[in-house]
């Protein structure tokens, strides 16, 4: 049975929740200890300098920088003023971020300087690109060596730039928010061109991560590690807000280091662990391991089209999780799918589970006819919480939209007999050997079998005979040997000819995104190289 929504909007919520949970800890972080009511004193102070620096509802204020205390403060004070959020990726170097603020048409930037030795207002600065709607750039962190005409504040100097606004004003503000007012706006990847915002409204996110909270148990009290990025609805949404929904704490973490978080799950007793499947080969793989207590640990949520069924045995052997799920979501939805509770490491590690209440999904073939079971095809998606349109991109959305409202997604999948659904591929990665199609996801899974193999990707290359043939990249285990030839001739005893990569290279590490996923216009790149060395 899924909860019902209780707040009309995401500021709603987090006031409710410093009603309910007063004293309990809301967040963790860099040695603060913040309850509830502390976590929304500060949400309220940030709110009251954005409407002194003129911030209006629906306004765009964007947020770069990493996992923290506060881009959490900063995210939900945008939301309790009636502006839309944009979260900026922490990888971006300055002409994107810029592509992003401009795109948008942010007014305030909350970022950071320091991390990981970037200095974020510089790299701005030094991309030359005109921002005419950009007045105000708030330095959460860190100090810059920017020297640029748009003005940049210390974080405290902007809280205190609130004092003049009455608390009566951020009353009005709260109350004036609809359940269909946006929250946010959240860019694609850009693998398919240009990013496209994916504009979510306050009721869509509300439904779609209290559903996220009931299928993953989440629960008043769990203590929530963030490992994955506050830029992505993964972090943010089934992070943040599923937390503050449920009364857990937070815990973000901005860069992931196996010793460093195992004792961090140690000391703070964690609960809840969710992360790419990267994730947890790291912890399962640190010689460090058994110096720790990591028996707190109780729900792991991690989701890829390519999980080893062995990682995911691992997980279940090695490490004390009763709860293993996985699924498969979209920014431009939520999560849509997930495994089933009872699911076997085969179910769990194979397929992204099953549709959830709300959602009609749909596997549709070239002509737009329904496939037939076990038969791949684009995943079309419809319900209440599928975006209804790209931010001031009319051609984008309906290009995606059809006249039904069914969402075009772009991957390929396949229904199994049990309506269980499996992931094969985006349709911009199936490549064709001699007229077959063949499926990157489907084929690595199949690779992954090979006891050597640790990760893979594949991609399609040309082929002067067949048009295009698969490459594989593959990281093997620690201290596993295995060649080219060798791992050809075994791929075509144990799939279909025609999916066998005719080509492979070893890597140390595949090229991987801050969201876990493979970067295969990366190896797109390594493949041409290669390729040009054999001419």
């Amino acid at each position: 049975m899924r909860s019902e929504v209780e707040w009309p909007s995401i500021p709603a919520m987090v006031r409710d929740g410093a009603q309910r949970y007063d004293d309990a800890l809301a967040i963790v972080c860099s040695g603060r200890r913040v309850s509830y009511t502390e976590l929304l004193n500060c949400v309220t102070e940030s709110a009251q300098a954005l409407i002194a620096g003129g911030i209006e509802s629906g306004d765009r204020v964007a947020v770069w920088a990493p996992n923290s205390f506060e881009w959490i403060v900063s995210a939900l004070s945008v939301t309790m003023v009636g502006a839309v959020l944009v979260p900026v990726n922490t990888r971006f170097k300055g002409a994107e971020a810029a592509f992003i603020l401009a795109r948008s048409g942010a007014k305030v930037l909350f970022t950071v300087s320091g991390f990981l030795d970037t200095d974020y207002p510089l790299l701005l600065a030094d991309a030359g690109v005109d921002l005419p709607e950009l007045t105000q750039v708030v330095l959460i962190s860190g100090e810059t060596a920017a020297r640029v005409p748009i003005p940049v504040v210390p974080l405290n100097e902007f809280v205190r730039s609130g004092s003049v606004v009455n608390e009566s004003v951020i009353d009005e503000r709260v109350a004036a928010i609809t359940p269909d007012a946006p929250c946010d706006i959240v860019f694609t990847s850009g693998t398919t061109g240009s990013p496209k915002g994916v504009v979510m409204t306050h009721g869509q996110t509300l439904r779609a991560y209290l559903d996220w909270c009931d299928w993953a148990d989440l629960r008043t009290g769990d203590r929530y590690l963030i490992v994955n990025p506050f830029f992505h609805i993964f972090g943010y949404k089934a992070g943040c807000l599923a937390s503050l929904m449920r009364g857990a704490t937070i815990y973000p973490v901005a860069v992931f280091d196996p010793s460093e978080v195992m004792a961090l799950i140690e000391r703070e007793r964690i609960t809840a662990l969710p992360g790419a499947p990267t994730l947890y080969q790291s912890i399962l793989d640190a010689a460090d391991r058994p110096n720790y207590d990591l028996s707190s640990l109780r729900l792991a949520v991690t989701g890829a089209a390519d999980i080893p069924v062995e990682l995911i045995r691992r997980i279940r052997e090695e490490l004390p999780f009763p709860r293993i799920l996985t699924g498969y979501g979209l920014t431009e939805a939520g999560t849509i799918t997930g495994s089933r509770l009872d699911g076997d490491a085969e179910h769990i590690a194979k397929t992204v589970g099953v549709p959830w209440v709300g959602f009609e999904v749909r596997i549709v073939d070239q002509t737009g006819a329904d496939a037939a079971c076990g038969e791949p095809g684009e995943i079309l998606v419809r319900g209440e919480t599928v975006v209804r349109s790209y931010f001031d991109d009319p051609a984008a959305t309906s290009a995606a939209i059809d006249v039904n409202g069914f969402l075009h997604t772009g991957d390929l999948g396949v229904f199994d007999p049990d309506g269980s659904l499996r992931i094969v591929g985006r349709i911009k990665d199936m490549f064709i050997v001699g007229g077959f199609n063949s499926y990157p996801a489907e084929i690595e899974n199949l690779l992954l079998r090979h006891t050597a193999i640790a990760q893979v990707a594949v991609i399609g290359i040309p082929d002067a005979r067949l048009g295009e043939v698969g490459m594989a990249f593959v990281v093997l285990h620690a201290d596993a040997a295995l060649g080219e030839a060798e791992l050809i001739t075994w791929a075509r005893a144990e799939m279909a000819n025609f999916k066998a990569p005719r080509r492979v290279a070893f890597l140390d590490e595949l090229p991987i995104n801050a969201t876990g996923k493979v970067e295969k216009l990366a190896l797109r790149d390594v493949a041409a190289s290669l390729l040009a060395e054999e001419l």
